[in-house]
């Protein structure tokens, strides 16, 4: 595989704010590829960043004890670090954007109550995996999974059956909640922490979908008339459901994609959830990209100078591709993990700005390789 043309070198002082950057923070979160990758390498994305062209950097990552002091190097000792193992790359392109993504925490019930009457769901029994190999004629090609049936998989149930009933008495039941629009943003998010009544505090993460394409709220609210594009946010398709409750359900299934979950620990209350990468997602430090463009592990240097968020006004900060998203598409497109709860929900929840990517690429791929 060879390094995509796309990439053109830069110098580590081309970047804006390079040095100003806490780049141990950064450094934290490479780390947990760096073991992880131990068991399970990476698979190498369309653009030739090969993932075995970081074995240096993974394995000098690993000799870094956590135990000796926080954080685990100095500023200065991780900027090191990153400059002496890559080389940074622009990825040019008119439409750089970054979006923000978070971990809700919602109350949340074990057991069905009139209160707690909306429930995040298991996999079920009869949800197949489908691609090339066991897709049946006629089956939308876009589907990744189906249902299985003793004529062969079929294209599964979407929101409104399932929320109508196709799944009920089925024991997929995880947890119950009080709303159904946190349940849509939970399933927008992929996993949520569960502040549950019986005092413990649980998290779910996302298992599989019913395969559909995902239909926004806030794209049908603005075709609509009801929210000008340019306003919609989190913040405000949650206050439009709040003041049309009778409408909920007219609008939240026309997006016919279904999230279901598995349960995991909370191990560490400072991180996020296990994502794509296989590692928990570091607040301000965790980006979501194309997988199949880009190689999880990757550092990203994101400038985005209109986003003041996260402590830094303007945006510049390396980030580590740890997670993906189907509405994350493109070579300069990336949604940056603002963390968990109600606070992080505010941050995300309104990032949407335009942002150059420069991707920090391994030496050993740099030599003829780049522009």
């Amino acid at each position: 595989m060879s390094l995509s043309p796309l990439f053109v070198e830069k110098a580590f002082g081309d970047l804006p704010g390079w040095n100003d950057d806490d780049h141990s923070a950064a450094f934290a979160a490479f780390r947990r590829s760096a073991f992880h990758v131990l068991t399970r390498p990476y698979r190498s994305g369309a653009l030739g960043v090969d993932f075995d062209a970081f074995a240096d950097a993974y394995a000098e990552a690993r000799t870094v004890s956590p135990a000796n002091r926080s954080p685990v190097l100095t500023r200065g000792e991780a900027r090191a670090f990153f400059e002496r193992h890559f080389v940074p790359a622009l990825i040019p392109a008119e439409n750089g954007l970054v979006t923000g993504f978070y971990e809700p925490q919602v109350e949340a019930s074990p057991v069905r109550t009139d209160r707690f009457s909306v429930p995040l769901l298991s996999r079920p029994a009869d949800l197949v995996d489908i691609d090339d190999a066991n897709r049946p004629p006629g089956l939308d090609p876009y589907l990744a999974f189906a249902r299985q049936t003793p004529n062969g998989p079929v294209e599964y149930h979407d929101r409104g059956e399932i929320e109508r009933g196709a799944l009920d008495g089925k024991g997929l039941e995880i947890a119950w909640l009080a709303d159904k629009v946190d349940a849509f943003f939970i399933h927008v998010q992929g996993a949520a922490r569960l502040a549950m009544t019986d005092g413990r505090l649980a998290r779910v993460t996302y298992a599989a979908k019913s395969g559909q394409r995902f239909t926004g709220p806030g794209k049908v609210l603005s075709e609509l008339g009801e929210i000008p594009l340019a306003e919609v946010t989190m913040q405000s398709i949650r206050a439009w459901f709040k003041a049309h409750p009778d409408r909920v359900d007219e609008i939240l299934w026309q997006n016919r994609s279904y999230i279901f979950f598995r349960p995991a620990d909370v191990e560490d209350v400072a991180l996020g959830p296990i994502a794509a990468a296989k590692v928990p997602l570091t607040p301000g430090r965790s980006i979501a990209v194309d997988r199949l463009l880009h190689t999880f592990g990757t550092p990203f240097y994101i400038d985005a100078p209109t986003l003041a968020a996260f402590d830094a006004k303007p945006f510049r900060r390396l980030m580590i591709a740890q997670d993906t998203g189907s509405a994350i598409t493109g070579p300069a497109r990336g949604d940056l993990f603002a963390g968990s709860g109600d606070a992080a929900g505010e941050i995300a929840g309104v990032v949407r700005n335009a942002a150059d990517f420069y991707a920090l690429v391994p030496r050993a791929l740099i030599a003829g390789a780049v522009r």
